[in-house]
């Protein structure tokens, strides 16, 4: 297979685990936090500061490459690696997110999804199988099943044959994959928040014996309170030799508390979107750096932090650059916000090699605030 799993070690305090994920471009330790880039790029930074904050592996988007430059492009420049100078590990989604949530054009059948893009309003259509053409062709190292993603709230009656019909184009995507050697096709785990459904959709998909398995259809408005019950009945169903990615998390109380619950990986936008506002993640919570009262604060946006932003700038620097729209000051914010959920993830996977972990998470919410503990 194109990755493997090794577990490593399993933490005696709340039974999470670390392990490595081997893949055709390098080793990745786990659980671990994904760096989103969308367009083949990771919002205003450089591969060479990803590799200096120590990213181990990045997710770019199947539906927007697609669209834009087209996958075929990709593909003569060598794939993804080639495309955009990253020698590093990568992940692709399988696009159906934003199909479902991009285009109000939508018509969804057992075929597949006729949809508008949403730059032009060209009609488009993505099944199974042009799914698959479009990630063989960007070559990342792991590539995800075309799904259909539930709303929340959604009804049983509309979740139940969007999860069956998930499993179904999982089997069609099995068949149309082309480089199973070199790239690892992930099975999806979906229905809602609903126990019998996702119970149901984790035997069928798992039936199927991919190398790795997503757990999808959550953070998409629910309370992370019912985001963690649907994890504590879901996770125990999957495989404890393959790993698991949960799509789409990436709050501080998410990853920690995934983690606990055995979650492997985790992507999320928020890191780099809520930078490009001016608001930065810190051990004691979030920090919006275009408040006045940071216009004469000649200290680090943290403290505790020693990355590349808060050795070298003020609170005072980083605030006249955002609301000067200045584009330093994004990069800025974005370095330090990726460092930052990159740095926790290092520091959870050292809490579960000393078995440690909940102790880690009690010591980290009550610094990091009660309410922000519960969503950033």
């Amino acid at each position: 297979m194109a990755v493997r799993y090794e577990l490593i070690k399993k933490c005696k305090q709340t039974g999470a685990r670390v392990g490595k994920l081997h893949t055709p471009h390098g080793t990745i330790d786990t659980p671990i936090f994904m760096p989103v880039g969308t367009l083949a790029t990771v919002k205003t930074m450089s591969p060479e500061e990803l590799k200096d904050m120590e990213a181990q592996i990045i997710l770019s988007n199947t539906y927007h490459l697609f669209l834009r430059p087209g996958h075929e492009i990709v593909e003569e420049a060598g794939g993804l690696h080639g495309f955009m100078n990253w020698d590093r590990a990568i992940l692709t989604d399988s696009g159906g997110f934003q199909v479902f949530s991009l285009s109000n054009l939508r018509e969804i059948d057992e075929q597949g999804v006729a949809f508008r893009s949403h730059l032009s309003g060209e009609k488009l259509f993505i099944s199974p199988e042009k799914a698959m053409e479009i990630q063989n062709a960007l070559g990342a190292d792991i590539i995800m099943a075309f799904d259909e993603c539930a709303p929340y709230p959604a009804d049983p009656d509309y979740v139940r044959p969007s999860m069956e019909r998930t499993t179904r184009w999982a089997e069609r995507c099995l068949k149309a994959h082309e480089r199973p050697h070199t790239q690892a096709l992930f099975g999806i785990v979906q229905g809602g928040v609903y126990r019998e459904l996702r119970e149901q959709s984790a035997r069928e998909i798992t039936s199927l014996d991919f190398p790795g398995y997503a757990i999808g259809g959550l953070s998409v408005g629910e309370p992370h309170s019912l985001m963690y019950e649907v994890l504590d009945y879901t996770v125990p169903l999957l495989p404890e030799n393959k790993p698991r990615y949960l799509m789409g998390v990436g709050s501080p109380d998410a990853l920690i508390e995934g983690a606990i619950r055995g979650i492997d990986m985790f992507d999320c936008v928020l890191p780099t979107r809520i930078a490009r506002n001016g608001t930065c993640m810190t051990s004691h919570g979030r920090l919006v750096i275009r408040n006045a009262i940071y216009a004469r604060d000649f200290t680090p946006l943290d403290h505790n932090c020693d990355c590349y932003t808060c050795r070298n700038f003020t609170r005072a620097y980083i605030r006249h650059l955002i609301k000067c729209e200045e584009i330093f000051g994004i990069r800025l914010t974005t370095y330090h916000n990726l460092y930052f959920l990159l740095k926790l993830m290092k520091q959870v996977r050292e809490a579960i090699m000393e078995d440690r972990l909940g102790d880690f998470r009690d010591e980290f919410f009550a610094r990091y605030g009660v309410n922000e503990a519960r969503g950033f």
